[in-house]
């Protein structure tokens, strides 16, 4: 089988290796816009789930990114007008946290042992410049321009107002912190973790109203790091924070982006990661999604069935299972919003509180003070006070 695959971030780079390791004879042929590889972006974190279906797919591989993850933790802290509020979280839940040029130099190594053909600095538009391809596989991303020339999808993208930016830290944090600052214009949510012995990456989300307020909309990424520096500093413990991402690049502000696609493949074409679904930045659920993407498209392929009934296998397992994780995204992106809005309301223990409840959608669209009761009551409902 020949497979092109379009995106050389961790979604395309497992995905050529899985196809190897399924046929050694396939002939896949990875390509990457960027003349140096895809190593934007900070650290992916992978937990039990993930590592374990890693070693059941490639064990060597597996090996490599757990050794490499310098960071492990569990449990979430909450830090909130001077106050430290933790969640310990399940002992047998540890998470691994990983540079992400780390993981792309582990998986293009595994890829080029295994007959991977990479062509770095190519940018494929449409398939129709890959004539020769069986399968073409668009793993480019959340702006995907091969998506965007394939007819048939019915791509939806919606553009939410908040806006965030993804930095990074001297400080190494552990285990996931939550860092909430009160700025003249609003309250700054800062998501924070380690990925190795002397980063974290640092991620920062406010209100379109905050952000415009603070200048931001008027400032370069030089010009706002003091900015953000002065709001963060009492949880900097003397780090800095860095604006330069690894591969050379200046983070920037964005928009929250949903992508949704009514179907999932079209013609010979196919989607995996975020080119097909994107999830609330902040979740950390994205690489874990594209990898599981890879694996059913991988098994989808070497199923035995012919192409087109392959891909809408992979296309309905595929769908089926974003449902949750949708819901998910979605009730966190609503909280954080809502946080951010409210607060000034919530004393540090009442913001904790509700910030390990989240999952909660209905917490998610009462008013704070009235969430806060609710949880309450609902506790003391699950243990009630015995008397004597």
């Amino acid at each position: 089988m020949k497979i092109a695959c379009v995106g050389g971030g961790p979604a395309g780079l497992y995905l050529s290796i899985l196809l190897k390791l399924r046929d050694s004879g396939n002939e896949v042929t990875l390509y990457e816009r960027s003349r140096s590889g895809s190593r934007s972006g900070w650290g992916v974190t992978f937990g039990p789930g993930l590592l374990a279906e890693l070693y059941r797919q490639d064990p060597g591989t597996a090996r490599q990114l757990e050794a490499a993850a310098e960071i492990r933790w569990q449990g979430t802290v909450v830090r909130h007008r001077g106050e430290r509020h933790a969640e310990p979280g399940d002992p047998n839940f540890v998470v691994h946290s990983i540079s992400r040029r780390q993981m792309i130099d582990i998986f293009t190594s595994r890829a080029e042992a295994l007959g991977v053909n990479l062509e770095y600095g190519v940018s494929v538009a449409s398939p129709a410049e890959l004539p020769w391809a069986d399968v073409i596989v668009a793993a480019d991303g959340v702006k995907s321009q091969l998506r965007s020339t394939v007819e048939g999808l019915g791509t939806r993208i919606a553009t939410r107002t908040s806006k965030y930016i993804w930095l990074g830290s001297t400080t190494v944090y552990k285990p996931l912190t939550y860092l909430f600052v009160e700025s003249a214009h609003g309250w700054l949510c800062g998501h924070t973790y380690g990925i190795d012995s002397a980063t974290s990456a640092f991620f920062v989300e406010c209100t379109e109203q905050t952000w415009t307020g603070l200048g931001f909309n008027r400032m370069s990424t030089s010009e706002a790091l003091p900015v953000l520096y002065s709001l963060f500093s009492e949880y900097l413990d003397g780090g800095r924070l860095l604006g330069t991402l690894p591969d050379g690049s200046d983070a920037r502000w964005q928009n929250f982006t949903t992508v949704r696609n009514q179907h999932w493949r079209s013609g010979n074409v196919v989607l995996v990661g975020d080119a097909a679904h994107t999830n609330y930045p902040a979740t950390g659920m994205g690489t874990t999604l594209a990898f599981q993407d890879g694996v059913c498209l991988a098994d989808a392929l070497h199923s035995g069935r012919d192409i087109p009934t392959a891909l809408e296998s992979y296309e309905r397992q595929r769908k089926r299972a974003m449902l949750r994780p949708t819901i998910d995204a979605a009730v966190n992106a609503r909280w954080f919003n809502n946080a951010l809005r409210n607060a000034d309301f919530l004393s540090p223990v009442q913001l904790a509180t509700l910030l390990f409840a989240r999952s909660s959608p209905l917490l998610g669209i009462l008013p704070p003070r009235l969430a806060y009761l609710v949880k309450q009551s609902s506790k003391r409902a699950a243990f009630p006070r015995r008397h004597p």
